[in-house]
């Protein structure tokens, strides 16, 4: 057995007090009746910094608070005249406070309050002062309009670009970043200085890669300025090779740039000095050119860098030392250096020192004739002057004080007298700043008074240190003495120590020493008194505890603690197992003396402690007790099952509130029981319904169970082990609980009204536990919300009330008692509710509205009066709809619809409109009733914008040689249509031809391409115009050939025709683009993104064109680039690679390493989900479990952000069960026919030989001048039209896949065959001509798509 004896010592309840008699100076106590009674001079408590820079966007508070007896009154100086705070409507002074509050909520300009404010503080006993606070408004003035030139530097040279922003208060943060908003890559070569310009310590070629713009941020106004973007063209000696540079040990010569010698570009020369102020951080900088770039390193002559101050920064050219001191001071010189050699720069620290104090001077409380002192001591560097000032006025100047005398930097005070208080004001300044401290001189006649709680007991065990408390206060300070039991003799000494501070203590507390204490302060102004009560107490001692013991499990061991303590305190004894508190559960019996565990099992093993404690002291004795383990059997092999229900329910020891419930446990089934569960059925309120009672553990077969009044219970247990639960047991016999009144009230009481002039009161109400008697009822109060107001009553069954007749919209007090049969519950609680709300009667006023794009505007508006709305504001509606199109005979939908605005706000923002559209709009306020009354309607237009998408491409493929395109007009043109754009390629499993470009007017919507291959498909992006720009885009393919694999290609998010950007910085930039195209971020495109090329029907070189255009048009269609995130981040070139049943997602961004991501994607049939994907590169993530054939939407976005509406890509998984592309040039079929067509081809050779020489007759249609049409059925039976025209060419030709321009003629025309200028025709219309070889350009063209010599149209006329 280990015993553990804690010993508790009693301080008694005292006051943080302590009185130290320091240059004959008096202490106030906290003690707030003491404060209260006092007089005390002016203290400032709170002000405002010395330089204050405000946001001129917000109202200006300069801040001064002071305290005092009286309360101290408040005025100000601006500029060192009076400030009349009166006089000025928009300036005011908080109440009871010194705080200036400058509203410009009526207008006005921050500019005009800018100066040096100070604050006076002053009642009757002085004047104190606060600093003078130099108030200056934020600005952030736009960057001067420069034109920057290109800069040509050779390869290897330095170069500076500047930056000079514009000056701001305060001064703005530099960065350095593209015009394309990619921060620029900073390493030792290339970095920025602290006065912000941009340094290489050499050229290099592929700086000239991007541009350089320097951004200025703004703190206050949270803006950045933009400066124009510099270029680079950097003059080489030999082209840029990445080959040869990677194989090539040394970069710079194989560039054929010479290597040189370092040399500073900043500072200039070989030395430079710098002055630093104390306590400040200083940054010494050193910025070398030179090939290759430099090696900085930083020295101090003389010593070691200061240690622990010091830390590189920018590549190691910036050195910064925090926390300056005058040991900091020194010469300091930095190296740089390469292969070529080195350099260095000296730079001479000085170090200079504002004030700061050494002795502050502190509040002095004296007594009439006692001595004093204020001492200001400061230190500086030059050393400060000091000046006194009293009151705020210079000491010189105040009224003669014969006790006072000034010395320098200390004012002595002698024999000091009522009347002499003051605040006094020291003023420590050089030319680096000033110090000003307030301390007052209070001189205070108070007689003695004990702080203490009279007639105080304090207890104490035999033997401990104690100590009695009296703190007392007085002016002068009281002399303090100790008496026991009314004795003469004063108690110093011995057992006995009498503190300063009014307290006794005794080292070792005896039972002698029980008495009564009498503390007596006395000074010349009276004497007063207190007593203490001592009582000494007996120890608490364990004399017998519990013992080590080894027992075998099932046996019932025995913990003894036998407890000897003081009989006149009450004692506790717990017990802890493994040092946490112990269950006793129904297998252990806590007894005065001891623990009995029954049925010991192994878990039972542990650490025992038996913990005696009483108010004043505890201790504790600790034993381990041993479970040994019975041999398992064969048991645990068995199959486990949930176990047997328990059996034989019966209850004991009945009780008005307890009974126990015992029963016989079921057959566990080799799984042993955890836990048991005990259920309770009643039958007044919901009969034949369970409910859990508690949970006991498994090792117990009883429970004492706590009971409601007014139940008649009945109970049943369910047993638990590790496979499940048993079936519930039998149920036990009834037990009806005696009634009682209710213990507690309904909770959620509330109140509102269903109508304008009601209010209904609704509630929880009681269970059937909760009820506790017959007969339940609810008593409900209520009146309005006025301490004098009557309570109205009426009592209910039901969990609802209405009060009739009420006025519109007042708060009330509710409250609501249930009562039974056997009384009431406690007193409720009181609930607020409100009466019902009527329409608000005002509506808004001086609605304005200015539109700030085709699809957005701004609205601003005067807010209601709160008199008028009748009911809890809920938020603003401005109704709008769309009244007509500036489209003339074009229908328009004009529903109605709202955008809802919070209640505290006066503007807003009503976007997602058509373009180009008539708008009518009308303001209301709404409360919890309903919409107010409509302001005027405001009408306004929208700009033209870009137009949807065509309503629909179809496609039709009358043949193998062309495709009809059919479409309609966009359903929302958002503007006047200036036309329609085509692009469209060629494709054969993954291999594409080059994209073809066409252009139409806005009229056209049919369209026939003429296919010069018959094998492969096509894919056509189709969008219409306006004058704002290209619309959105409809993809559609040609349809697929027999037995033709359907490869998914990659979906790409084409990028919107207009794209918002919504940062919370303004980026004010003054960058000039000559290029239309849209900026994106620089990436690198997958060679399987769809190129595109940009040709026209009439360029001769079209295939040198498109070879040249060919990496930019695939950017601009590769790449996109979503809104801007807060700090200017972006994700961009969202790409899904689908199959069948999953896809691969790809993205690039410029967000910080770290930064997760979330892909939401959503089926066409709108099921939504949700994938977070944490932070890799590259960006990416595979979906799967994805639908054949179904059409998705997806949107990536960081983590703590959401998707903007706008930008989604869209893809689509194919069908199921698609065959793998297979070429088809390599098909054993496809060769053969070929060799089948070329063998017709000849046999047609001869027949048209033949008949040549016989003059052959050809069907000639009337309309001779009508082109072929795909449906006509003349295509079916295999004879064709040809016309006579004069070698017109057809209005839709087109360009073939390799870039040469189509024969422009119509091949079939007769004209080509006969032999002279005009055919000749029998009477039946044959002709008898005979044929020609062609000599035009179409017997040279062989890749031409000429339908004369198409074996398949050839066959065709034979049929």
């Amino acid at each position: 057995m280990v015993l553990h004896s804690h010993q508790l010592t009693y301080a008694g309840i005292a006051f943080a007090l302590c009185l130290h008699h320091l240059i004959s100076a008096i202490e106030v106590p906290l003690d707030s009746n003491i404060q209260s009674e006092l007089p005390q001079p002016p203290t400032i408590t709170k002000q405002s910094v010395k330089d204050y820079i405000v946001d001129p966007r917000d109202n200006i508070f300069i801040e001064c608070e002071a305290k005092g007896n009286p309360v101290p009154t408040f005025s100000w100086t601006r500029n060192g005249k009076f400030f009349n705070v009166a006089k000025d409507p928009k300036v005011s002074m908080r109440r009871r406070s010194g705080t200036l509050v400058i509203d410009f909520h009526g207008g006005g300009r921050p500019d005009d309050y800018e100066g040096e404010y100070q604050c006076f503080a002053r009642n009757d006993y002085g004047t104190a002062l606060s600093s003078k606070i130099h108030l200056q408004v934020s600005r952030s003035p736009l960057w001067p309009k420069e034109k920057v030139d290109v800069i040509e530097v050779d390869e290897g040279a330095p170069l500076s670009l500047q930056c000079n922003p514009p000056p701001g208060l305060p001064p703005p943060v530099i960065f350095w970043m593209s015009s394309s908003m990619e921060p620029i890559h900073q390493d030792k070569r290339v970095s920025q200085g602290q006065n912000g310009d941009l340094y290489f310590s050499n050229v290099m070629l592929q700086d000239a890669q991007t541009d350089y713009s320097c951004n200025a941020r703004f703190h206050f106004t949270h803006t950045i300025q933009q400066k124009n973007p510099y270029t680079l063209k950097v003059k080489t000696k030999k082209p840029h090779n990445e080959t040869s540079l990677r194989n090539h040990t040394d970069m710079y010569s194989a560039r054929g740039v010479t290597e040189t010698t370092p040399s500073f570009m900043y500072p200039y020369g070989t030395s430079s000095s710098q002055m630093v102020l104390r306590g400040v951080d200083l940054l010494l900088e050193c910025i070398a050119s030179g090939v290759p770039a430099p090696d900085i390193m930083w020295y101090k002559k003389g010593g070691e860098l200061p240690a622990g101050k010091t830390k590189l920064e920018n590549f190691n050219k910036a050195l910064r030392i925090s926390n300056v001191s005058e040991e900091d001071s020194g010469e300091y010189f930095c190296l740089a250096s390469n292969k070529m050699g080195s350099i260095r720069h000296t730079i001479s620290v000085r170090v200079k020192a504002a004030p700061y104090w050494l002795d502050e001077p502190q509040n002095l409380i004296l007594a009439p004739g006692e001595d004093g002192r204020l001492v200001c001591r400061a230190n500086g560097n030059p050393k400060p002057s000091i000046q006194w000032l009293v009151n705020g006025e210079p000491i010189e100047g105040s009224p003669p004080n014969p006790s006072r005398e000034v010395a320098g930097d200390t004012i002595v005070f002698r024999d000091t007298q009522i009347g002499s208080s003051a605040v006094y004001q020291c003023n420590a300044s050089n030319e680096h700043g000033y110090l000003l401290a307030n301390a007052f001189v209070s001189v205070l006649d108070v007689p003695p008074r004990i702080l203490a709680p009279r007639n105080q007991l304090i207890k104490v065990i035999q033997y401990n240190r104690t100590r009695l408390d009296c703190p007392f206060f007085g002016s002068p300070i009281p002399t303090l003495r100790w008496f026991k039991n009314g004795q003469g003799n004063m108690l110093d000494g011995g057992n006995y120590k009498a503190h300063e501070n009014g307290s006794l203590e005794m080292s070792m507390a005896r039972k002698e020493d029980q008495g009564i204490y009498t503390c007596v302060a006395t000074n010349i102004l009276g004497k007063v008194e207190a007593q203490v009560r001592l009582e000494v107490k007996d120890p608490t001692r364990i004399v017998r505890g519990p013992e080590d013991q080894v027992v075998k499990r099932g046996s019932m061991p025995r913990l003894h603690c036998r407890v000897k303590h003081d009989p006149t305190l009450k004692l506790t004894v717990t017990w802890l197992k493994d040092d946490a508190p112990l269950y006793i559960g129904n297998r252990m019996k806590k007894e005065d003396d001891g623990l009995t565990i029954y049925g010991v099992a192994e878990k039972d093993q542990g650490d025992y402690t038996c913990v005696a404690s009483t108010e004043l002291d505890k201790d504790s004795a600790k034993a381990y007790l041993t479970v040994l383990a019975i041999p398992a059997n064969r048991l645990r092999d068995l199959p486990k099952e949930r176990p047997d229900r328990p059996r034989d329910l019966e209850l004991s020891d009945l009780a008005e509130r307890s009974v126990k419930l015992t029963w016989i446990p079921g057959d566990d089934n080799n799984s042993p029981i955890t836990d048991y569960i005990v259920q309770f059925e009643e039958d007044r309120f919901q009969p034949g319904t369970w409910h859990n009672h508690s949970r006991y553990p498994g090792n117990v077969n009883s429970a004492l169970l706590s009971l409601s009044p007014y139940v008649n219970y009945q109970f049943r247990v369910i047993a638990v082990n590790d496979v499940g639960s048993s079936l519930p047991s039998m149920p036990s016999e009834r037990y009806q609980t005696s009634g009682a009144r209710p213990e507690i009230n309904p909770t959620g009481v509330q109140g509102a009204g269903t109508q304008k002039n009601n209010m209904e009161i609704t509630w929880t109400p009681l269970n059937a536990t909760q009820a506790y008697g017959p007969n339940l009822r609810y008593i409900v109060r209520w009146r309005r919300r006025d301490p004098r107001g009557s309570w109205y009553n009426e009592t209910v069954k039901a969990p609802r009330h209405v009060v009739w007749n009420t006025p519109i919209y007042v708060p009330y007090e509710i409250k609501v008692q249930a009562e039974n049969d056997f009384g009431r519950a406690p007193e409720p609680e009181t609930y607020i509710g409100y009466s019902g709300e009527d329409y608000p009667k005002a509506a808004p006023t001086d609605v304005r509205i200015r539109v700030l794009n085709s699809t957005a505007i701004a609205l601003t508006w005067t807010r209601v009066h709160l008199d008028t709305i009748q009911g809890q504001l809920k938020e603003y509606r401005a109704y709008f709809w769309r009244d007509s199109s500036l489209l003339k005979n074009l229908w328009v939908s004009k529903k109605r619809q709202y955008v809802s605005f919070p209640g505290d706000r006066n503007r807003g923002i009503v976007s997602r409109l058509f373009p180009y559209s008539n708008y009518k709009l009308e303001m209301v306020v709404t409360n919890g009733r309903g919409d107010g009354p409509r302001s005027e309607v405001k009408e306004f237009p929208t700009p033209e914008g870009v137009p949807s998408s065509p309503r629909y491409l179809r496609i039709r493929q009358p043949n193998l040689e062309s495709i009809n395109l059919e479409w309609d007009h966009p359903e929302h043109p958002n503007g006047v249509l200036t036309g329609y754009n085509l692009r469209y390629q060629a494709f054969n499993g993954s291999k594409t031809g080059r994209t073809l470009v066409e252009n139409f007017s806005p009229n056209q919507t049919r369209f026939t391409v003429q296919r010069t291959d018959p094998i492969s498909r096509y894919r056509f992006f189709l969008r219409a115009r306006t004058q704002v720009g290209d619309g959105e885009v409809i993809v559609e393919e040609s349809p697929a050939l027999l037995n033709e694999a359907t490869p998914t290609p990659a979906s790409t998010w084409l990028p919107p025709p207009t794209t918002e950007l919504t940062p919370a910085a303004t980026i004010a930039t003054t960058t000039t683009t000559a290029t239309p195209t849209t900026e994106t971020p620089p990436t690198e495109i997958p060679t399987t993104a769809i190129p595109t090329t940009t040709t026209t029907t009439t360029t001769t070189a079209a295939s040198t064109v498109a070879s040249t255009t060919t990496t930019a048009e695939r950017a601009a269609a590769a790449t996109t680039k979503q809104e801007l995130a807060t700090n200017g981040s972006s994700i961009w070139d969202i790409r899904a690679w689908a199959n069948s049943n999953w896809a691969n997602i790809t993205w690039s961004h410029n967000y910080s390493a770290g930064t997760d991501f979330v892909v939401k994607y959503i089926t066409s049939n709108k099921t939504e989900k949700s994938i977070p994907v944490k932070a890799q590169t590259p960006s990416s993530v595979q979906l799967a479990n994805l639908t054949p054939g179904m059409v998705y939407k997806l949107w990536v976005f960081p983590i703590w952000s959401s998707p903007s509406e706008h930008s989604y890509i869209t893809f689509t998984t194919s069908s199921a069960y698609t065959k793998n592309h297979v070429d088809i040039a390599t098909q054993g079929w496809f060769i053969g026919l070929m060799c089948a067509i070329a063998l017709l081809v000849l046999i047609l050779l001869i027949v048209c030989f033949i008949k040549r020489s016989r003059g052959g007759k050809y069907p000639v249609r009337d309309n001779k001048d009508e082109h072929l049409n795909p449906e006509d059925k003349n295509v079916e039976d295999g004879s064709f039209d040809y016309s006579d025209e004069d070698n017109k060419p057809l209005p839709n030709s087109q360009t073939s896949l390799d870039g040469t321009i189509k024969q422009q003629e119509s091949d079939d025309s007769l004209v080509d065959y006969g032999e002279g200028g005009e055919g000749q025709f029998n009477e039946d219309g044959s002709f008898i001509g005979q044929y020609t070889v062609k000599k035009d350009k179409e017997e040279t063209e062989g890749n031409e798509s000429s339908e004369a010599t198409s074996p398949v149209n050839a066959i065709y006329s034979l049929a």
